[in-house]
């Protein structure tokens, strides 16, 4: 009879586990990655605009993760550019591929749903190239955010790992801000802080 009792304690532990972690896992595309190499591919953000050396995001984050980041990076990319770059992704076989665009598009009035169907095409390209892709929400606007629910659907569609608004807290806050679009050493601190904390049980 403990035999039995313990079988059914044992089960419906595993039952729990699997609801809150594997369901989470197994949605996931391309989970786990299929080697160690990490690559940043976006714009300025990614780039470290308004950091002072090593201390860009990206430089952060490896440091936390006591992992090499490939960073690329560019300045002024829209996601069209980036579309035009993943080559330069895609030749370096990473299993880990951290997505961040939209910023320039928002800026130059590129119309959204461009703005989502290249990002679309972005992760999709990367995943059936064998990456696990980390997608790094924006704030799509300065006093408002009108690509949330875009950058949720679009995870949610591709099976990528989402980390939301990675700006949040830092707009408009000059301890955080170096200029009106870009962090200063403190915010892309925060950044990383964020961004470690989501794929730190992730990657390898």
């Amino acid at each position: 009879m403990k035999k039995e009792i313990l079988f059914v304690i044992l089960a419906v532990s595993l039952g729990v586990i699997y609801y809150f972690f594997g369901t989470q896992y197994s949605s996931l595309k391309n989970y786990p990655p299929r080697n160690s190499t990490i690559v940043a591919f976006g714009d300025s953000l990614v780039e470290g605009y308004g950091s002072t050396a090593g201390n860009d995001f990206v430089s952060v984050l490896s440091k936390k993760l006591n992992k090499p980041i490939i960073n690329l990076g560019i300045s002024g990319n829209s996601t069209e550019d980036g579309l035009r770059r993943i080559n330069e992704v895609i030749l370096r076989k990473p299993g880990t591929v951290i997505v961040l665009f939209g910023g320039n598009d928002y800026l130059r009035n590129i119309p959204k749903s461009e703005t989502f169907a290249n990002l679309r095409q972005i992760i999709s390209t990367l995943q059936a190239d064998g990456s696990m892709v980390v997608l790094l929400g924006i704030q799509g606007g300065i006093f408002r955010d009108d690509y949330k629910t875009d950058f949720e659907n679009l995870s949610k569609e591709t099976g990528a790992l989402y980390v939301p608004n990675v700006l949040l807290g830092l707009f408009g806050n000059s301890k955080y801000m170096s200029e009106v679009v870009h962090p200063n050493d403190l915010g892309y601190a925060k950044i990383a802080d964020k961004v470690y904390d989501a794929i730190k049980d992730y990657v390898w």
